[in-house]
């Protein structure tokens, strides 16, 4: 039902498969009680997949589910017998995570709780579905050496041994995403699964191919300090009028994609599956961007449109490097033929149109930070 689970429906289903959608709805009932609604209105998961299946003939099941139950996992799986498990089903906001105990504990409960039972389900039923677990790039941290694809070799007092990479995660869930590897890795290596850990930058944009222009089969798209990405954050801002608000000194380097590629990098990542016994780790991104970088960018997209608007640096609320190398490999999804999107002005400017149809709806209050790590 979220920001990338529907879009990756839609494009599976659009390619001829079937497809089962399960969602508890976290990410609709937070957002509306921390009143930091999507931009764009979007519509019931049962309602709009409906909706698509009338319209292209293609057959999208949908069902209130929670991966914290066991028994209800199981029986779904046993149900739908898939070829893959496309495993969105994680707290995705690190500020979340970082505000309070109880966000704290449901963050742990949620993520790894969930990950446990997709893995022991898998193993029960049928060890050959391929899971495929959407990760982050900010499992990996910046450290001051380049960041390889998911493993490493290390060579120690004459002997060599390869390794998962080493993990510094700057917040309590990107250390649940780390969690969350090392559960799938342990289950690979005792039981056999197939596993592909996709560890994704931050993504940008609302609109896949897929999605037409129809205005029912738009997905989430926050702008707030809570769940928005930086990107959408900063399009949002330009549009309302109000300086971009760069965390720090803004020299804070990761790599983005477009949500077109994400879905794509999903798509390449089902069609190969990898062998029994085999976690295939994969870095999804497409450019490297400073925070400065990318604000830059949206300025001088929105000036064409008349739009004036600056950057303001703050205290940034984040414990986190603003000064750091960062040299992440990235070519594994492109070896399977992913084309990125770049971000280029075009590209920018015609988000920023669209935003700007709903610049009525914009809760400035929302973008602000209001949650510490200290």
């Amino acid at each position: 039902d979220g920001y990338l689970g529907w879009p990756t429906g839609l494009i599976f289903a659009s390619r001829g498969c079937t497809v089962k959608l399960v969602d508890n709805f976290f990410r609709r009932k937070v957002t509306e009680e921390l009143g930091c609604s999507p931009l764009f209105e979007v519509a019931d998961m049962h309602a709009r997949a409906k909706l698509w299946n009338s319209l292209h003939g293609s057959k999208i099941e949908t069902e209130e589910g929670d991966l914290r139950d066991f028994s209800y996992l199981r029986e779904a799986i046993i149900q739908f017998k898939p070829d893959a498990v496309i495993h969105f089903a994680e707290q995705p906001s690190a500020p979340y995570s970082m505000s309070g105990i109880n966000e704290a504990q449901f963050t742990l409960t949620n993520n790894l709780l969930g990950t446990l039972n997709l893995a022991y389900a898998v193993k029960e039923i049928d060890p050959d579905i391929h899971i495929i677990k959407l990760g982050t790039m900010g499992e990996y941290g910046t450290p001051d050496i380049d960041i390889e694809e998911g493993f490493i070799n290390v060579r120690h007092k004459g002997r060599e041994d390869k390794f998962l990479f080493p993990r510094q995660a700057s917040s309590l869930y990107h250390t649940t995403k780390i969690q969350d590897t090392d559960l799938l890795y342990f289950y690979v290596r005792t039981a056999g699964l197939r596993v592909t850990d996709l560890m994704q930058g931050p993504v940008y944009g609302f609109w896949v191919p897929d999605m037409g222009d129809r205005t029912e089969f738009a997905t989430f798209f926050n702008y707030d300090a809570i769940f928005g990405t930086v990107f959408n954050r900063f399009l949002v801002q330009a549009v309302a009028g109000v300086p971009l608000t760069i965390y720090g000194k803004g020299n804070q380097k990761r790599g983005y994609l477009n949500l077109i590629d994400t879905v794509s990098c999903i798509e390449l990542a089902a069609k190969t599956p990898v062998k029994r016994g085999q976690l295939r780790v994969m870095n999804q991104f497409t450019e490297v961007f400073s925070v400065n970088e990318l604000a830059d960018i949206v300025i001088e997209a929105a000036s064409k449109l008349g739009i004036k608007t600056t950057k303001e640096q703050i205290e940034n609320p984040r414990k986190e490097s603003e000064e750091h190398y960062y040299n992440p490999v990235h070519t594994k999804l492109e070896e399977l033929g992913l084309t990125p999107t770049r971000l280029n002005g075009q590209i920018v400017v015609a988000m920023l149109e669209k935003v700007m149809q709903r610049k009525s709806f914009i809760s400035e209050s929302a973008i602000q930070p209001t949650v510490r790590w200290n």
